[in-house]
C-alpha cells in the first residue's frame, strides 16, 4: 500500500503552557492519519503537522485542534 504525505501549518491563537502544548501535540499525533505533529519552541504559535491527504483533511485536522478549546487558523490554505 502506497503512504502519501502532506504538511500542514497550524498557527495557534493563543498562548499555551508547555504542559498543554504537548497535550496538543500528543492528541493530534493520535488522530489516524497524522504521521507527527510538533511545536517549535521558538515558534510556539506554529504546529507542523505531517498527515495522509487520503486519510485526512487539513481542514479536519483544524477542526479538532479547536475541539480542544484552542484557537487556530490554518496557515497558507
Amino acid at each position: 500500500m502506497q503512504r502519501h504525505c502532506s504538511d500542514v501549518v497550524i498557527h495557534i491563537d493563543q498562548e499555551l503552557l508547555d504542559e498543554e502544548i504537548h497535550r496538543l501535540e500528543r492528541a493530534v499525533c493520535l488522530i489516524p492519519g497524522v504521521y507527527c505533529a510538533c511545536v517549535n519552541d521558538r515558534a510556539r504559535h506554529l504546529m507542523l503537522v505531517d498527515y495522509d491527504p487520503e486519510d485526512i483533511h487539513a481542514t479536519d485536522l483544524l477542526g479538532m485542534v479547536r475541539q480542544r478549546g484552542v484557537g487556530a487558523a490554518l496557515v497558507g490554505l
